[in-house]
């Protein structure tokens, strides 16, 4: 069944894109911004904040556990008992640890640095960073984990898959 060959394939790939988005944040995003003045890393933030808001990104945040799922249900239905058990797995870790923490941490962060005036001293600025860019970075880096995990699981649903 061809479904039982494209699903897990694309489950893959949409976990390793989101894996991949989270994990330059860990390695180079925020390590440049933290490098940076605090003013214009504010600034930046504030723009790439509001342009991840698009049908590129969509698809890797949103959709990774729905297509899990969808993986995981097709393989219960072809008989594929055992590696389904891994795609659902890799599910609702990305769900919880994933789009979870995204939803329930990172997103009100970003939104409250939105709506943050760029203070005009630099000491003002370099506080906001630091109450800022600490804190985001330790959930980046759950969220980094959950869905480099989700990856891994999704990775041992393929090896199951006969």
């Amino acid at each position: 069944m061809i479904s039982t060959r494209i699903f897990p394939l694309t489950s893959l790939l949409m976990t390793a894109a989101i894996f991949g988005f989270f994990y330059a944040w860990v390695c180079s995003t925020m390590w440049g911004l933290d490098a940076a003045d605090p003013a214009v890393a504010i600034k930046a933030m504030q723009a790439m904040n509001a342009s991840v808001r698009n049908a590129v990104f969509f698809p890797a945040f949103f959709l990774t556990p729905v297509v899990l799922a969808i993986t995981a249900g097709l393989l219960v239905r072809s008989g594929g008992r055992g590696a389904a058990i891994w795609f659902a797995l890799a599910a609702s870790v990305y769900l919880a640890g994933g789009l979870g923490v995204t939803v329930i941490v990172n997103v009100p962060m970003n939104e409250a640095l939105a709506l943050a005036a760029v203070p005009e001293t630099a000491e003002a600025a370099n506080q906001l960073w630091q109450a800022y860019s600490g804190r985001w970075q330790d959930w980046n880096q759950i969220r980094t984990a959950a869905s480099g995990l989700s990856v891994v699981l999704t990775g041992f649903g393929l090896l199951k898959i006969t």
